[in-house]
């Protein structure tokens, strides 16, 4: 399955955020998003790369991204016709820049799909038709605000409360959320990479509130540390950042670095390898679930498809589309019973409403194959 490219445009788009997302590496009021849509001889195909205005959760940005794409990654494709595979093999001789990669190869995929007449969650494996809903909670000023946040999200009907935490914001919220809402609630944290080693007599008090995980603990590049933090907790540990590939996630299998994955596919570089490491996952018995990087409607509706598989067991940060936007770029995503459905129409099968679009647009550059 193979299509020719004639073009491919990025657009970026500013997206403000309902209310300021602060995790342990910075603050969040709005998102720069880069959108990639392919144009080829029998359509066109979308895509959104999830990568920050700074780098802050990782080394890429968008400003970043798009030199990238624009210089390397896009004059590299084949000019007599490209599908998705071929995309990995031949943005592999550049290293890193996943994001990137994830999103060029996503809208490639994207367009052959919809020209197929087949949607992202069949092609990708999806075994359900709706997958459960969790919800980030971003570091609050205060312990009541963060309570008052939790049980409007309660309200709203999401399964799975995940807090993000750093040194002094740690064991005092999550008891307060604990006692409030008691032990039954699905409750879990992400430290993404804000403790050491030393730390580890902090983050073993969390073992007394019967969490389901503590994400990403310890620096990204260090596995051993993982692998030794893990034998001084009762609650399991998850890995977030340091799982780039599913190299890496068979090496924190090996090491007993983790016992779950959060797999987001643009840090992966995509959602080819994020079913990669699905598939070496469950196969070893680790449980995954889906990360969410903000993204708007392009990038939720290939995030749910792909949570939609047999060995994604635990509730994803796929939340519903008010829960960061007032307004998103394509129909928005509605939780029902805490839960989404999974798009059925060809390709993401979702499309960006145009007006919409066009007045969060900031700038579009055009590259001709």
């Amino acid at each position: 399955m193979k299509t020719k490219i004639s073009g491919i445009e990025l657009r970026r788009i500013a997206m403000p955020l309902v209310a300021p997302f602060r995790t342990s590496f910075g603050v969040e009021t709005s998102r720069d998003v880069l959108l990639v849509r392919v144009v080829t001889s029998d359509g066109e195909g979308w895509a959104e790369c999830a990568a920050m205005s700074e780098p802050r959760y990782c080394s890429e940005y968008v400003d970043g991204a798009v030199d990238v794409l624009c210089n390397f990654l896009i004059p590299a494709l084949p000019k007599d016709g490209v599908d998705p595979h071929t995309v990995g093999r031949v943005l592999e001789p550049f290293t890193g820049h996943r994001m990137a990669k994830s999103a060029l190869e996503t809208a490639v995929l994207d367009a052959l799909l919809r020209g197929a007449g087949e949607s992202f969650g069949s092609h990708l494996g999806a075994a359900r038709d709706r997958v459960p809903c969790g919800v980030s909670v971003g570091i609050m000023d205060s312990v009541p605000e963060l309570l008052d946040a939790v049980a409007g999200y309660l309200d709203e009907g999401y399964v799975r409360i995940k807090l993000k935490i750093e040194p002094g914001w740690d064991v005092e919220p999550v008891r307060a959320v604990r006692e409030r809402f008691g032990d039954d609630l699905l409750l879990q944290v992400d430290a993404n990479a804000a403790y050491t080693l030393v730390d580890a007599r902090q983050l073993a008090e969390l073992d007394n509130f019967g969490l389901l995980l503590i994400e990403q603990p310890l620096a990204n590049d260090d596995l051993v540390q993982h692998a030794a933090l893990a034998k001084l907790l009762r609650t399991p540990i998850c890995l977030d950042e340091s799982i780039e590939s599913a190299t890496d996630a068979a090496a924190a299998i090996s090491l007993g670095a983790c016992s779950i994955i959060n797999i987001k596919p643009a840090r992966v570089g995509g959602y080819l390898e994020a079913r990669r490491i699905h598939d070496l996952a469950r196969a070893h018995g680790i449980s995954v679930w889906c990360g969410g990087m903000l993204e708007t409607g392009i990038g939720r509706a290939a995030n749910v498809a792909l949570a939609a598989l047999p060995g994604f067991t635990l509730p994803g940060d796929t939340s519903g589309s008010r829960r960061y936007f007032a307004t998103d770029i394509t129909e928005p995503f509605v939780l029902t019973d805490g839960h989404l459905q999974v798009p059925t129409g060809p390709g993401l099968g979702v499309e960006p409403l145009p007006d919409v679009l066009n007045e969060v647009t900031t700038s579009t550059e055009w590259i001709s194959l």
